[in-house]
């Protein structure tokens, strides 16, 4: 199965049709009377579906299995036709639209399976995806383009050349895949002069996004935060909060991250962790819909 580990968790939403299509109007009174032998179309149909829903993932072997928290069943009838809609939602990782195509399916096959006896004529028609929310397709091309970062390494080490960086080029990457142009990329050593001053070189420079990464642990080294702290406008909790709960899900150790969030002005500035492992997880907890904040920020909100 494809790896959904680094994804966060939605409400996902996906509605599904099938259209049953008999070949007599009596077939259709039969329905509508409830006078069909085996038993209530309906009725029959929709527990099948209900049954069939949850049994996705075992008869299609890459469909992760997944919470199941609601699914509605409705049928309209125009002429011979009876259309079936399938609605699933869950507030998981992945979405649930095949999930709703095969309950589509199990409904559409239950009722032909009940009404051959009385109608030879039976087709089953236009099986598919009506529509789907949640999940990154929806926040697409809503964020504002044009966004510049600066990526700064605080480490001692890797400022003298010890070791190597691996958790600022996580960052660009990530940075990349949302469409948001590096313009710095620099290495300084765990200096609290140091740190402010580039925060404020990057803001008055114009850079949207400056993200620190290193300095946020407890050694008495880790001094990122108490140079950030006092030149930020405005903290932000949400995402603070937002990287360390996704982290605690991976590690027990992510509580022990002082991670930042806050403006400066109009610029963002991030603190994250310096191993390789926490800042890329930082970023996946937030990026892109982190981006919607310039949106807000310069007053072109994206509801």
């Amino acid at each position: 199965m494809v790896d959904i580990t680094h994804k966060n968790t939605t409400l996902r939403t996906a509605v599904a049709q099938a259209i049953v299509k008999v070949s007599k109007q009596e077939t259709i009174d039969a329905i509508k009377n409830d006078t069909v032998p085996k038993g209530h179309v309906f009725a029959m149909s929709k527990a099948a579906g209900l049954l069939g829903v949850k049994r996705t993932p075992d008869i299609l072997p890459d469909c992760h299995p997944l919470p199941i928290e609601f699914t509605g069943v409705e049928y309209d009838i125009n002429d011979l036709e009876i259309t079936v809609l399938f609605t699933v939602k869950t507030i998981y990782k992945t979405g649930v639209e095949v999930e709703a195509m095969h309950g589509a399916s199990v409904v559409a096959l239950n009722m032909y399976d009940m009404l051959k006896p009385i109608d030879k004529g039976i087709e089953i028609l236009s099986i598919k995806l009506l529509n789907k929310k949640g999940g990154k397709s929806d926040f697409k091309n809503k964020f504002r383009t044009g966004l510049t970062a600066a990526v700064i390494v605080c480490s001692d080490t890797i400022s003298a050349g010890q070791k190597e960086d691996k958790a600022g080029k996580a960052i660009i990457s990530k940075l990349e895949e949302s469409q948001v142009t590096v313009r710095d990329y620099i290495i300084i050593p765990d200096e609290l002069e140091i740190i402010q001053n580039k925060a404020r070189h990057y803001q008055e420079n114009g850079v949207d996004l400056i993200i620190y990464t290193g300095g946020t642990g407890l050694s008495n080294r880790d001094v990122t935060p108490e140079a950030l702290l006092p030149i930020l406008d405005r903290r932000i909790p949400g995402i603070e909060e937002a990287i360390r709960n996704y982290g605690q899900d991976r590690t027990p150790y992510s509580m022990l991250s002082r991670s930042l969030a806050g403006t400066i002005k109009n610029t963002l500035v991030l603190a994250l962790p310096g191993s390789t492992n926490g800042a890329r997880e930082s970023m996946d907890a937030i990026f892109p819909s982190v981006l919607h904040i310039f949106g807000i920020l310069r007053g072109a909100r994206h509801d």
